[in-house]
C-alpha cells in the first residue's frame, strides 16, 4: 500500500475535541460525506483525554456542526448518517501504554488506517512510540502531522527522524492548510496552463514580487503558542515560503506529488543565505501596540500577553532565489498581527515598458501588475493601462484599469471548499501533492534560522507599531530604497 492512491478504511482523529477540530476538521469531514466523497465503510475514531464515549461524542460533535457549518450545508439526515460514522476512545497521548486500549477501538487496519496528529512538539515521540507499539503504524497506514513541526532546524529534523522510525516518507502527509486553498493550487493553473505568461515570468520581464499575510486579529487563544512563535515561524516558515516556491518554481513535468515536490525543493535550496551583517538592512521586526481595528480599540501586545515579551508580531523581509530566472528580482515578504485589513495575496510587478511614446503628450504610465487575492476575497487581478475618453487637446489620459477574474463569480455554481476538505480527502485517499516533504521543510527552516541568528548578532528588538496600521515604518523604507512601493490598496 505504501505510495499507493488507495483509499483507507478508517481515520483516526488526535485532539478530536480541541479548537481545530471542532471549526474544521468535523465540518470538513461532513462535507465530504454530505457530498459523497468518502468511502462508504469509512470509520472515524476521535481521541483526547477529555471522557467521552461513542454517544457522547456524537453529541459533541452535532453541536460543533451546528456551529459552525454555513447554514446551507446543514442537512439533518445527512448529518445523522455523518455522526454514525463517528466513535471515541479517551486517550492521553503521553501515555504509551494506552495505546493498546486505543488500538481495540480502532480495530482491524488491515484495510487501511489514516492518522490525523494535532499535537504539542514535547508529544511527538511517545504518540509514534505508542502507535508503533500498539500496531498502529504498520505498513498499511499513514500519518497526518498538524504544526508545529518544530521551531528550528535542529528539532525539525528530531521530530522527522522520531516520525520516520515508524512511518516512511511515502506514508508521512505534512500538513500546510494554504496549499488546500483553492486559489494558491490556481496559482499553478494560472503560471503553467496558460501561454502567455511563461516568457515574461521571469528577471527579464518582473521587475518584484511581494507576498503579503495580513491579519487583524491579536493573540486570540494562542498566546501560550505565538510568543514562542513569532510571526517568522508561525507564518513565514511555512505559508509564505510555500506561496514564494509557487510562484517560483520550473514547470514540473506532470501534476503529481514527486514532480511538484521536486521543483519547490529546489526552489528553497536557491534561497539566498541572509547573513548577520545582511540582516538589518533586509528584513523588519515590528510589535504591535495600542490602537483601533476597524473602529474598536484594542490593546497592544504586552498589555494582551500580560507580561514583557520581545516577540516580532510583524516581520517583513527582502528575499532572493539565486538562480537563472530570478537573479537580481527582489521577493519582498510582509506578515503581520493587528494590521489595517485582514488580507492574504500575491503581486507580481512587471518591469515598465522600454520606451514611452505617451510621455511627450502628458501620458505617465505605470508597470503591469498581477494581483492574486488568496483571502478574503478570491480573485486574480491585472492592472493595465489605458487611455481615458477625450479629445486629448490638452493632452492624453491615461488610467490604470484593473482585469478582474473573479473566482467567486466564475464559479458560482460550484461549491466552495474549506482547504482541510481537500487535504483531508487527500490524506484518506493517499495523495501526497499538496502535503509538504521532509527536504522542503528542513531547506526552510535552514533560511529561516539564518535570519534568527542575524536578529541575535545584531541584538534586534521588534519595533512598536500601532494596531490598525501596515506595520512599522521602517517596512515601507524596505522597498522604498528598492523604488518600490508596497501593494496596499
Amino acid at each position: 500500500m505504501p505510495g499507493t492512491r488507495q483509499p483507507v478504511a478508517k481515520l483516526l482523529l488526535f485532539g478530536a475535541t480541541g479548537d481545530l477540530a471542532q471549526r474544521m476538521l468535523l465540518p470538513s469531514l461532513y462535507g465530504l460525506h454530505a457530498d459523497g466523497l468518502l468511502p462508504e465503510a469509512l470509520t472515524i475514531t476521535g481521541t483526547a483525554r477529555a471522557e467521552h464515549d461513542d454517544a457522547d461524542y456524537q453529541k459533541f460533535a452535532e453541536k460543533a456542526l451546528k456551529q459552525f457549518l454555513p447554514e446551507d450545508r446543514k442537512d439533518a439526515d445527512k448529518i445523522k448518517s455523518f455522526l454514525h460514522r463517528l466513535g471515541y476512545q479517551p486517550h492521553d497521548a503521553s501515555d504509551v501504554e494506552g495505546y493498546k486500549t486505543l488500538a481495540e477501538k480502532v480495530g482491524d487496519v488491515s484495510g487501511g488506517l489514516a492518522i490525523f496528529l494535532s499535537t504539542a512538539p514535547s508529544l511527538f515521540e511517545p504518540v509514534i512510540k505508542g502507535l508503533a507499539t500498539a500496531g498502529l503504524a504498520g505498513e498499511t497506514v499513514r500519518i497526518g502531522l498538524e504544526k508545529p513541526l518544530g521551531y528550528d532546524l535542529a528539532s525539525s529534523r528530531e521530530i522527522n527522524d522520531t516520525v520516520a522510525t515508524a512511518f516512511s516518507e511515502d506514508r508521512t502527509f505534512r500538513i500546510d492548510h494554504y496549499l488546500g486553498k483553492e486559489t494558491v493550487q490556481n496559482i499553478m493553473a494560472l503560471r503553467f496552463g496558460n501561454s502567455f505568461f511563461e516568457p515574461i515570468w521571469n528577471a527579464q520581464g518582473i521587475d518584484n514580487i511581494q507576498i503579503t499575510i495580513a491579519e487583524t486579529v491579536g493573540l486570540e487563544d494562542r498566546a501560550s503558542y505565538y510568543d514562542g512563535a513569532g510571526a517568522l515561524r508561525d507564518m513565514v516558515a511555512n505559508h509564505m515560503l510555500q506561496l514564494l516556491a509557487l510562484v517560483a518554481m520550473e514547470a514540473p513535468a506532470k501534476f503529481d506529488g514527486a514532480a511538484i515536490r521536486d521543483e519547490k525543493a529546489k526552489v528553497f535550496r536557491s534561497m539566498r543565505p541572509i547573513a548577520p551583517d545582511q540582516v538589518p538592512a533586509n528584513t523588519v521586526t515590528g510589535q504591535y501596540g495600542a490602537g483601533a481595528v476597524k473602529g474598536e480599540i484594542v490593546k497592544g501586545y504586552i498589555d494582551e500577553l500580560g507580561q514583557p515579551s520581545t516577540t516580532e508580531t510583524f516581520v517583513a523581509i527582502k528575499a532572493h532565489v539565486d538562480n537563472w530566472r530570478w537573479q537580481g528580482v527582489p521577493f519582498y515578504l510582509r506578515t503581520g498581527k493587528r494590521m489595517t485589513t485582514r488580507r492574504s495575496e500575491i503581486a507580481i510587478q512587471f518591469k515598465p515598458v522600454p520606451h514611452s511614446m505617451f510621455r511627450n503628450r502628458g501620458g505617465l504610465l505605470q508597470p503591469n501588475v498581477l494581483v492574486i487575492r488568496l483571502q478574503p476575497e478570491e480573485y486574480i487581478q491585472i492592472l493595465m493601462m489605458a487611455k481615458e475618453p477625450g479629445l486629448d487637446r490638452e493632452g492624453i489620459r491615461l488610467r490604470e484599469l484593473p482585469l478582474n477574474l473573479s473566482l467567486d463569480a466564475a464559479f458560482a455554481g460550484k461549491p466552495r471548499r474549506i482547504a482541510y476538505e481537500r487535504l483531508l480527502l487527500d490524506l484518506i485517499e493517499g495523495d501526497q501533492t499538496l502535503f509538504v516533504r521532509r527536504d522542503e521543510v528542513e531547506a526552510q527552516w535552514e533560511w529561516i534560522d539564518a535570519i534568527r541568528a542575524g536578529w541575535t548578532a545584531n541584538d534586534t528588538k521588534p519595533k512598536s507599531y500601532p494596531s490598525g496600521s501596515w506595520g512599522p515604518s521602517a517596512a515601507i523604507a524596505l522597498t522604498e530604497r528598492d523604488g518600490v512601493t508596497w501593494q496596499d490598496d
